[in-house]
Order: C-alpha cells, then structure tokens, then sequence
C-alpha cells in the first residue's frame, strides 16, 4: 500500500510539472466575459468575421464574447462603449477598434472604471498617440493593441500588380504602367498603411505610374463609380490601364463591375488587386478575374481572445510586447484551395484556437501565420468518410 502511495504521489507531482509547464488548466481556469464594441455595421462581411472569430475562440477558451453594433455610426460606438463601461457588472475585458479615432474618450472612460481594454485593428495615432503615450503608461487599464501589418500588405499587392503588368508588357505609349488606387478613406490608420503600402511600392517602381489616388468610403459602389471615371479619363488620354488596387475587397469588386461595363476583361488585359479574404473576393480569384485579395486580418478577432485567455491566466502577451502585430498573407489561385472552404462556410469552430496559445515561458511569443492556421484546422464534418 505504502508503494501504491508512492507510486500516485510521483505520478499526481509529475503531472503537476506537466501542467505548470503549459497552459493552466482548464478546470483552475476563470470563465471570461469580454465585450467587443464593432464600429461596423450588421451584415458588413469584415466586421461579422471578426466577430464570429472572437465567439468561435471564446467556445474553445471559456470566453463569453458580447458584440455590440455601432453600425457605422462613430457617436453610436462611444455611447455603446461608454455605456459597457458604466455597467454595475463590467466585463473582464473591453475590446475596441479605433476607427476614425473614436476610441479614444471610450479608453480613457475605462481607465477611470478599471476596465481593462484592448484596441484591435486600429490603434492610437496622431496627437492621441503623443499625448497617451503607448499601452500600460498613462492608460493603465489599456493593456496593449493587435494589429496587421498592412503596409506590408498593401506593398505585396501593388508589387502583384506591378508583376503581371510587366509579364503580360502592359505599358501606356509613354512606356509606363499606370495604376489607379482607390482607398477605403484617408483617416483611419489601416487605411493610412495599406494606402502607404502602395505608395512604397510605386515609389520604388521608376515604371509604374499610380495615376489616381481616390477614395470610396469601403464600398462597392462608389468604387464601381470611381474607376468608371478613371477608365473613362484614361481613354480620352489616351493611357492604358494595367492594373487596378484597392483597399479592401468590395471596393476591388466595384472596379470589376466597371471594368466589365468599359468592355475590358479583368484577368485578361487589366488586373485587380483587393484585401480581406471575402468569399465574394475568393470567387473571382477563382474565375480568374481578380488576381489576389490579401489579408487574414479578420482573425484578429480569434487572436485577441488567445492574447486576452493567456492574460487572465498569468501569462501576459507584454511580456515581449504590448503591441502585438500580425502578419497578412495574400491569397491566390495557386493557394485558395487550402483556407477556400473555411472562409466560405465561415466554419471557425474547425480552427483549434487552443493551439495558438503562449508557451509557459514564451509569453508574448505567437504563431499566427497562414501555414499555422492551415495545420490547425479541424476536417470538414464528413470529410473523413
């Protein structure tokens, strides 16, 4: 009896080891709830993505995620902000996006409440940035910011463009190849990095032409009405357009509908360039007719609810950095089959979230790349059979 005891001891010290070394347990684990203020608007394909990552991580992490809609409309999303911040029973974590700079009276309002906070996508910039300094300083409640490289982005796109246009010898008479860039708006910093993205790449480009640097407000058909004005301006200039770049992907395909009425044949003697994985975006990808849409940004949804988890359980992603930044990648047809169905079915549940967690001792430290989102996926139900 006395060795059996032993042998349980050893055994139960061992696993002790073992789960100290990992993750904390689930059953020590404190359920999370986490309220997450959206500044777009319901059926706004981006937004309910984000959305719908958060609450698939937070089925896998023991996370209640609450999304509220502010539809667009900035005043909405600080009074929905500032009103999660009032509440008697405030959540464990607020997460906010600052589009427009709207966040800020938000964040400032739960540092005075003790409501810890997380900006995603959007962070501070301009005289916010100066006069907040970064995360955990003046704002203590602020416990950092995830967002994506899309500079780097919006540069692999252009670059995409610039590509095609010198394989398929697309150049204008004056030998040059010329660029129309729309822009989602000039203010919001996600936009400020994509549109510098494309300036990167021009600029370092003596070639390449960006004729127009024009803004549709995110949407399809203001997109569709500026660049019929570009192709037309083009034609009576006698310019042949090569390529089209646009900041997100219903913007991408406002300027293939105007393409298509214009008589030319996108994929075939001009090409488009879009961001945000849409499944609309992957179909054209598919027929051809749109060349890439970058992005895996909308994940940044799941990603916050593992930075936030590994946080509530002591192991804190500002241990490297309270600055978290992820990298996009571009899909294509050569790689649309791998994430493809994902993306369609929005079946986010198949993505095991858990696996992307901090090691014990590797705090801060995260794979959230495309080949690591690929290996973690779950098979389609039925796929096996």
């Amino acid at each position: 009896m006395t060795i059996f005891l032993r042998i349980v001891l050893a055994v139960g010290m061992a696993c002790g080891v073992l789960a100290s070394a990992g993750h904390i347990a689930a059953a020590d684990a404190k359920s999370l709830n986490i309220v997450f203020v959206s500044p777009g608007k319901t059926g706004e394909v981006y937004w309910d993505m984000v959305a719908q990552t958060m609450r698939a991580a937070g089925r896998k992490l023991d996370a209640q995620v609450e999304v509220l809609t502010s539809e667009r409309n900035y005043r909405t999303m600080q009074e929905l902000g500032l009103g999660v911040v009032a509440r008697a029973d405030k959540p464990d974590f607020l997460i906010l996006s600052n589009e427009e700079s709207a966040a800020v009276p938000i964040l400032e309002a739960a540092e005075a409440a003790g409501v810890r906070t997380l900006l995603l996508s959007n962070t501070l910039i301009g005289e916010d940035a100066v006069r907040l300094g970064p995360p955990r300083q003046k704002l203590k409640t602020w416990l950092g910011d995830i967002t994506t490289d899309l500079q780097t982005a919006g540069a692999r796109m252009a670059n995409a463009l610039i590509s095609t246009a010198r394989a398929e010898k697309w150049q204008s008479p004056d030998g040059k190849i010329h660029i129309l860039g729309i822009g989602g708006d000039e203010i919001t910093p996600a936009s400020i990095a994509r549109n510098a993205g494309l300036k990167l790449a021009a600029d370092a480009a003596p070639d390449v032409v960006v004729d127009r640097m024009l803004f549709a407000n995110w949407t399809q058909s203001e997109a569709e009405q500026v660049t019929a004005n570009y192709l037309g301006w083009a034609a009576r200039k006698e310019i042949r357009p090569a390529g089209i770049w646009a900041g997100n992907d219903p913007m991408a395909l406002g300027a293939l509908r105007a393409i298509s009425a214009a008589g030319l044949v996108p994929g075939r003697n001009i090409e488009v360039v879009g961001l945000n994985w849409s499944e609309e975006a992957l179909r054209e990808i598919k027929a051809g007719r749109l060349l890439l849409s970058d992005g895996g940004h909308f994940l940044l949804g799941g990603w916050s609810i593992v930075l936030l988890r590994d946080y509530a359980d002591g192991c804190d992603f500002a241990d490297l950095s309270p600055r978290v930044e992820v990298k996009t990648s571009a899909i294509t047809r050569d790689n649309l089959g791998s994430v493809g169905d994902l993306i369609k079915t929005r079946a986010f549940d198949r993505i095991d979230f858990s696996r992307f967690r901090a090691k014990a001792g590797h705090c801060g430290q995260y794979d959230f790349s495309l080949d690591a989102l690929i290996s973690s996926l779950a098979l389609p139900d039925g796929a096996g059979d």
